[in-house]
C-alpha cells in the first residue's frame, strides 16, 4: 500500500481506491471524470429455495452473502478498469450502491472520481478534489 494510505484504501493493482476526496500523502494533479462499474446479479431458484428454508430458522444466509460479495467485487473491478482506461492511477470519493431491479435481480454500482495523483512533496499532507 502506498505510504500514508493505510487501512482506508483498496489497492487494485496500480490503482488506489479511497472513500475520501483525497489520498493521504498524495496530491491530485488531474481530474479525469467519473469512473463507473456496474453488475446485475440474479438469485438462482435453488439458492432462493434454500434461503427461504434457512430464513425460517434465522441467521445468515450464506448463499446470498457469497453472491453479494461476488457482485460487489465485480462492480469494483469494473470501476477500476474504467478508471485505468481513462488514464487514472486513483479513484477518490468511491461509493457503492445497490438497487433491486426485480424480485430476483439486484444491480450493484461502484463509482468514484478518476484522478491522477502523485506523491506530495515531503510525504505529508493531501490535496482534495474540489
Amino acid at each position: 500500500m502506498p505510504r500514508g494510505v493505510g487501512d482506508m484504501a483498496i489497492r487494485e493493482g496500480d490503482v488506489i481506491v479511497v472513500t475520501t476526496p483525497y489520498v493521504p500523502g498524495y496530491r491530485v494533479v488531474k481530474v479525469l471524470g467519473v469512473a463507473v462499474g456496474v453488475t446485475v446479479r440474479s438469485r438462482g431458484l435453488g439458492a432462493t429455495i434454500i434461503a427461504g428454508v434457512r430464513s425460517i430458522f434465522g441467521g445468515e444466509i450464506d448463499e446470498f452473502t457469497e453472491l453479494a460479495e461476488q457482485a460487489r467485487r465485480e462492480a469494483i473491478e469494473r470501476m477500476v478498469m474504467h478508471a485505468r482506461e481513462m488514464g487514472a492511477n486513483a479513484v477518490v470519493s468511491f461509493r457503492l450502491e445497490s438497487n433491486e431491479i426485480s424480485e430476483n435481480m439486484d444491480e450493484i454500482i461502484a463509482y468514484g472520481t478518476a484522478v491522477v495523483v502523485e506523491p506530495a512533496e515531503g510525504g505529508g499532507g493531501c490535496a482534495a478534489v474540489e
